[in-house]
Formats: C-alpha cells, structure tokens, sequence
C-alpha cells in the first residue's frame, strides 16, 4: 500500500494533456510541489534523456515484472542493456538515468515500484554533490526513497551501494563522499530489509580518491569497473536467492571428514561467551555490537542460527551481512579436535569484509585480504571469488596458506579446541570444510 504523498507522485501531470507529457521533467513550478528536497538537477541532456526513458520503460512494465531492478543515474544506466549476461538466471531492469539525483530518482521511484520488485539495487547521490548539495540533503532524499519501497512492500530486499570515490576535478571531494555514505549508514543501520554494500573502498585509490585503472574518466566506470561490480554484487544477490539457486556439492578427499554437509548447521553452534568489561563510556553509534552468549546452543537440523546471522544456502555457509553494520560474534564446530590435523575449506568475501577462522582458540583473520588486510599484497587472492584456505596444525603451531601463499608459518594453537568461523562486517562464505586427522 503506498504512502498517500507517493500515490499522488504517481500520477503527477504536467497541465499540457497527453501520455508523453506524463514522464515531462517537472518545471520549476511543479518542482515545488513534489516530495523530496533539494533542488532538481537541470541540464539539457539529462531533461532530454528524462522523458524518453520513462515513456520506453512505461512500455516495458508488463513484461519486467518481478525483476531485480537497478535504480541510479549514469553509473547504473552504463549497465546498458549487460545485466541479464552478467548475472545470469536472474530476471532484472536497469532504471538509470545518467545525470539524476536522489530527488530526481524519488519523483520517478513509479518506474521502479510498478515493477513489483523482487530486490532493488541502488546507488545515488553523486550528482547531488556535483551540483554543490550538501550529503544531508541527498541522505534525506534515500530515506524517503527507503519509506516510500517500504511502503509499497516492507519485506522486497534492498541493496544499497556506497557512493563511489570520485574527484575534487569532478566536483565530487572526497570529503563529501565519505560523509555522505557515513549519512548512508546511519541511515540503514539495524533496517533488515536494507543490505548495505561497501563498494567506495571497492573503488577508492590509496588517496582515497577514485582509483583509475578502475574509471573511464574519474566518474564513470570502465569495463573492468563494471567487472568488478558485477563481483561484489554478485555474492549479496546469491544470499539472496537470485543466483546460483542450485546446490553444489563439495567433494571430500580420502581421509577427510566434511564438517559441513552443505544443506544445514549439523554439527555447529554458538559457545558461551567470556564476560566483557563493561565500558562506562557513552558507545558510539557505529561501534561494533559484540555478542553475548550465555548458553551452548546447537542448531543440528536447522538451516539458520537462530538469529539468522549463519545460513546454509545451497552448500555455502554464509555469516550475512549485519545490519548493525559490524557485529561481532562466532560459530563454532559442536565438536573438539586434538592432535595433528589439516583443515581445508574455500571461502567468498563482499568487498572489505572482516571475518575470522579460529583454529582451537586463537583467530587466522579470514577476510577481503586487499581490501581489508593483514595481508594485502597476496598475488593471487580472487577478489569477491572463492578462494582456498588450508590450515596445517602440527605440533602445536599452525601453517596457514591462501591459494598457495603462506599467511602464518607459525602460529601457536592450544593443543585441543574447536573449529570457529567469526562475523564482523560484510558478508562471508564458506563452502567445502573438510578436516584430516594427521594422528
């Protein structure tokens, strides 16, 4: 059911009759009366473009029901028409519009809703600071755009894209940027419905700027932009039931033993957690929340851990993003492991993620290595792909590698203990855990 201001912004027409007139970029005049703040952007390319699109897309709502629809500026309309190959099986729409702004992209949000989304994919908000709004401006605008699909339907998902980096050249500062996304993850922070994607840090430089092997022009992407786009999105969209919708099954070498069967938590739980400290300083909003576990519990049978957090979706385990935007906690096997061993598994991470395998006790950092470290310079880590960890425990100290390369040559492990897989922030994946007793 929409909001009653959204239903009249609907149906907005200029005085002039006509179908055409309908999509008209709004005069001044009207401006004033449609929803949002800020003024709209107005330049003859994007006025031109504005009409054309949306009476092409009126043409198109039948037959786009249902799709997972991409709503930007020229960022997302530079998808073109690459959207059903690049993510292949999953029926979507691109509805960008190069030169648009969060205000822009709320008067016309009908081209999105009438599709009956199944998810939605946004990024805005550059083209507001180009024209000198200020990041509250363009924060206000997103959280009326969020009511107003929260309205329309409270449970269709919601990814949301940082702001890219760009360029003071560009009238996009950095400065800027970064505050808006902060606005952004305020904005988001403990909304469920709302999946927040770290793709400035995907794109940023070292100055924090646009980094250009990955821009055409400090802006706009190039191919291998688009690429890696299409990669970090990727994992979000399979979380969320749009791709690899098959299960796949990991085989286990002779001698190994699965600690995963692929289709549920057999085998794993939560551990009471160690009393905190407790902080008498005021927190800050975007602390990490650490999790408390007073009780051993053991999801054998279950497919989610009871707060939803761990999830077994068709042979991957996969620690989802928190809405919190970091919450720290762990899952760990029901089962002890002494002696010798050697412990295999291959894990996925969205762009910065930050997680965690723990050997017995202490944590091996799991994470986006180039992007979130300790080890950045990795040749041959796959960003936003599946990646192969092998942890060998041999006389009390560890020896962890990374599709080949040494992360730890010797890090000291208690001499038993389970196995553990921690949150933070970002999404996590773990597929094919297997484990071989040495003695």
């Amino acid at each position: 059911m929409k909001a009653p201001w959204f239903l009249a912004l609907c149906f907005f027409i200029l005085p002039v009759s006509g179908q055409e007139d309908r999509f008209a970029f709004p005069s001044v005049e009207a401006e004033a009366s449609l929803p949002g703040v800020g003024p709209l952007r107005r330049f003859e390319g994007l006025m031109k473009r504005w009409p054309e699109m949306r009476a092409k897309w009126a043409t198109e709502v039948e037959a786009d029901q249902m799709s997972v629809v991409f709503l930007g500026d020229s960022i997302t309309q530079g998808w073109g028409t690459s959207l059903p190959d690049r993510f292949p099986g999953m029926k979507s729409a691109n509805r960008g519009i190069g030169g648009d702004t969060t205000r822009g992209m709320l008067v016309r949000l009908d081209d999105v809703l009438s599709l009956n989304p199944s998810a939605i994919v946004m990024l805005m908000g550059t083209n507001d600071l180009e024209i000198g709004l200020e990041p509250p401006v363009a924060a206000e605008n997103v959280k009326l755009i969020l009511a107003a699909i929260k309205a329309h339907d409270p449970k269709v998902p919601v990814v949301l894209c940082q702001v890219f980096p760009s360029s003071p050249e560009k009238s996009r500062p950095k400065e800027k940027v970064q505050a808006l996304n902060r606005l952004y993850a305020d904005l988001v922070r403990g909304d469920e419905q709302v999946t927040l994607l770290d793709t400035w840090t995907l794109f940023a430089g070292a100055d924090g700027e646009a980094d250009p092997q990955w821009f055409k022009d400090l802006l706009h992407l190039n191919p291998a932009g688009y690429d890696r786009w299409t990669a970090a999105l990727r994992p979000v969209l399979a979380t969320l039931g749009f791709l690899e919708t098959e299960r796949v099954e990991s085989p286990v070498e002779e001698g190994y033993v699965s600690l995963f069967n692929g289709k549920d938590l057999t085998g794993w739980g939560f551990r009471p957690t160690p009393p905190r400290k407790q902080n008498k300083m005021v927190p800050r909003p975007d602390a990490p929340v650490f999790v408390e576990v007073t009780e051993a519990v053991d999801f054998d049978g279950k497919t989610t851990s009871d707060d939803g957090r761990y999830a077994a979706i068709n042979g991957r385990l996969v620690v989802k993003t928190p809405a919190e935007g970091r919450r720290i906690q762990q899952l760990w096997t029901t089962e002890e492991f002494d002696g010798d061993f050697i412990l295999k598994l291959e894990f996925r991470a969205t762009p910065n993620a930050d997680s965690g395998v723990f050997i017995r006790q202490p944590q091996l950092q799991c994470r986006d290595y180039p992007l979130a470290g300790p080890y950045k310079d990795l040749k041959n880590y796959q960003p936003q792909d599946w990646n192969e960890l092998i942890v060998t425990v041999q006389d009390g100290k560890a020896r962890a590698t990374c599709n080949g390369e040494v992360l730890e040559e010797a890090m000291e492990v208690p001499p038993t203990g389970p196995i553990g897989l921690e949150g933070d922030r970002g999404q996590m994946e773990y597929r094919n855990l297997r484990i071989k007793k040495l003695n």
